[in-house]
């Protein structure tokens, strides 16, 4: 019996032990000038985080409608699933963000969610934490609302964001489904408490085409949906995909999954979408030589301005 003990500690070691790599999952919070109110965001940090002196890559990773900055650590097993895909070497060891947002990430008629998005809370997080404040280490990723933000964000600002991924994004054309909680959320209902039709096509994705298109920056373009979505997401997604493809084939790309619009769906999707991403992303790097890199683009730029 002593034996089987000993056999069964120095397993449970092995499997539990050190070799064991493991983030860290926090929550943070600062004072937003433009909703007026505390900004909230979940942040993981992938295992070595502390010890190294590196600066990593960034996934900015949107929830859903009414949802919270901790709908993917809670419901979305994001700390599990990143510690596997590094661990594993799919993915680049990378910070994760995930903001908390009380609109559809648009500057909608109850707060100006894009816009606190883009000024405030990707600055004050690439400032407050190691990462690399460049486009080909940044990612941003949503579900339902989040991949609907996701994609105003990629298609208006290609220029941020090396990969991108929408899941079940809800990016209905030209209206959203009567069924669909948009009709009903405060980003979208007016002084008299109505739908905003008007608002809905203003901040819609298909608004930001016609320029991408004209762009040379493309962003890699993960989508998924379910085939039972009950908000047909499905179609809605291939609707993007077919008007993306032309522009950029082979780096847009769709999953279809057994399923509805439920997370069982979203954590499915969700390796295949981190590890899309991952193809694009650079890995980490040392602080050092970003710092570096840094002041020699800073030289750069006042001799630049100073002229011959």
């Amino acid at each position: 019996m002593a034996f089987k003990r000993t056999v069964i500690a120095l397993l449970a070691a092995l499997w539990y032990g050190p070799t064991v790599q493991a983030g860290e999952v926090t929550y943070h919070r600062f004072a937003s000038e433009i909703l007026g109110r505390e900004y909230r965001y979940t942040l993981y940090v992938p295992d070595g985080y502390r010890e190294t002196n590196q600066a990593y890559p960034i996934l900015y990773l949107l929830h859903g409608s009414f949802g919270s900055e901790r709908d993917w650590v809670e419901r979305g097993g994001i700390e599990r699933t990143a510690d596997r895909m590094i661990r594993d070497g799919i993915i680049p060891p990378m910070v994760i963000v995930m903001p908390g947002s009380e609109s559809w990430w648009i500057d909608g008629h109850n707060e100006a969610a894009r816009s606190a998005f883009l000024e405030e809370l990707m600055p004050y997080v690439e400032e407050t934490w190691r990462v690399v404040p460049q486009r080909e280490w940044r990612s941003i990723a949503g579900l339902s609302a989040g991949g609907y933000g996701t994609l105003n964000f990629v298609l208006e600002r290609p220029d941020l964001f090396a990969a991108a991924a929408a899941l079940s994004p809800a990016s209905y054309h030209p209206l959203p489904p009567r069924n669909s909680s948009a009709w009903r959320h405060p980003a979208f209902l007016n002084a008299t408490g109505d739908f905003d039709e008007a608002l809905w096509q203003r901040r819609n994705y298909t608004v930001y085409l016609d320029d991408y298109m004209e762009r040379d920056t493309v962003v890699p373009l993960y989508l998924s949906a379910g085939h039972r979505d009950a908000y047909n997401a499905e179609h809605h997604a291939r609707l993007v995909r077919e008007a993306l493809a032309p522009h950029q084939p082979g780096l847009v790309t769709m999953e279809v999954l057994s399923g509805g619009h439920t997370w069982r769906v979203w954590r499915a999707s969700l390796p295949s979408a981190l590890a899309w991403m991952g193809r694009f992303l650079q890995g980490p790097v040392s602080f050092e030589s970003l710092v570096e890199e840094q002041a020699a683009q800073e030289k750069f730029e006042r001799n630049a301005s100073i002229g011959p």
